[in-house]
């Protein structure tokens, strides 16, 4: 009976140590980030790394699941294929980083610098990207299906063949971006800035452009089914071949001399 009560101490005993192991761990490798700037496959979720300031680190494949980075910086660096999902990053400096790959739905990177950064075939959907800096940024196979992208900065960001279903760019400044094939049924576009950017062959049934400045836009092929074009900007912009647009759901828009739209649809001047 004392045997058997003795080897069940020693069993939870042993237990014990096993479970304290991985906190003890997840310690070392918050210490070795901070004092490196790298941790390549790290377990790192739920640390508290706003003190993080490195350029060119190392988190390939790492776990930041929930991890707490608000405000830190972390640039040049490689973060592919890690785990960011619920992470918290608002008014983090990531610029010039590649997270290709990476895990990265219900992020928060609201008011963050992700600037020249690579974040191909990455999972954002639901991401809160508010107010982010994503200039020359390349989305391409990025899922951003109901994405926050209200007033982001995204001149010259590479959307290409990227799924953004309902995601909202109300406010945005997507000057030259490029959407060629993105999926973007229902995305809200009001008041966006899309001077000179490409939506070539895009989905863009359902979308909302109220207000919308496409002056130089190129729409070429586009799917524009259920789409609404309410006080929207096209000088310049080219419509040639686009799918569904129908005249009702094109209310006070305005375009010039250089605009190309369907045979029966009619434009007021733009002032």
């Amino acid at each position: 009976m004392i045997a058997a009560r003795l080897a069940t101490l020693a069993a939870a005993f042993t237990l014990a140590a096993a479970t304290a192991l991985p906190a003890q761990a997840d310690q070392i490798s918050v210490d070795k980030l901070l004092a490196s700037g790298s941790c390549p496959g790290c377990d790192l979720k739920l640390a508290e790394l706003r003190a993080l300031d490195t350029d060119e680190g190392n988190l390939n494949k790492a776990n930041l699941r929930e991890a707490d980075l608000k405000g830190a910086i972390l640039t040049n660096s490689d973060l592919r294929e890690a785990d960011l999902r619920r992470a918290e990053l608002e008014r983090a400096n990531l610029s010039g980083s590649d997270f290709t790959y990476a895990k990265m739905r219900g992020i928060d990177l609201e008011k963050a610098n992700i600037a020249k950064s690579i974040l191909v075939e990455t999972d954002l959907r639901d991401a809160d990207m508010a107010e982010v800096n994503a200039t020359g940024v390349d989305f391409t196979g990025a899922d951003l299906r109901a994405a926050n992208l209200i007033r982001a900065s995204a001149a010259g960001a590479m959307f290409r063949d990227a799924k953004m279903d309902t995601a909202d760019f109300e406010r945005a400044n997507l000057e030259r971006a490029d959407f060629t094939d993105a999926r973007l049924p229902y995305a809200d576009f009001d008041r966006a800035v899309a001077i000179g950017a490409i939506f070539r062959g895009a989905d863009l049934s359902g979308a909302r452009m109220t207000s919308a400045d496409l002056s130089e836009a190129d729409l070429t092929g586009a799917n524009l089914e259920g789409a609404l074009l309410r006080h929207t900007k096209l000088a310049g912009a080219n419509l040639t071949d686009v799918r569904g647009l129908d005249p009702r759901r094109i209310i006070n828009a305005c375009g010039n001399s250089r605009t190309r739209v369907p045979e029966g649809i009619k434009l007021k001047p733009c002032k």
